[in-house]
């Protein structure tokens, strides 16, 4: 059986990307990103973030840039961005159809 693609992302793996949008950064300073942009909202323990950062790589959205010790930087890829701007997408057109729904309530 083949492996499907990622195509949809859960919201952790959403913020994942976007704290890559700008500029690299280790684990450490994702999960800062992540706590910080959501206001604790979206946890993002290690076991969450190894495993969204192994998958990511292996799926070509991210690759490591740097290791020093046990600290490795990621970037997001081409590959990535693309991903991430269709779920941005995908996301706001289910805004828009909240939004409509709602104000015929």
């Amino acid at each position: 059986m083949a492996k499907e693609p990622l195509n949809v992302l859960t919201e952790s793996m959403f913020y994942v990307l976007l704290s890559l949008l700008r500029q690299e950064r280790c684990g450490t300073e994702i999960v800062r990103f992540v706590d910080d942009t959501t206001a604790g909202r979206v946890p993002l323990g290690p076991g969450t973030l190894y495993t969204i950062l192994a998958k990511f790589e292996e799926e070509g959205l991210i690759r490591e840039t740097a290791v020093e010790g046990r600290k490795r930087t990621y970037a997001i890829t081409d590959r990535g961005l693309g991903l991430f701007r269709q779920e941005l997408s995908r996301l706001k057109l289910c805004v828009d159809d909240g939004d409509r729904e709602e104000r015929l309530l």
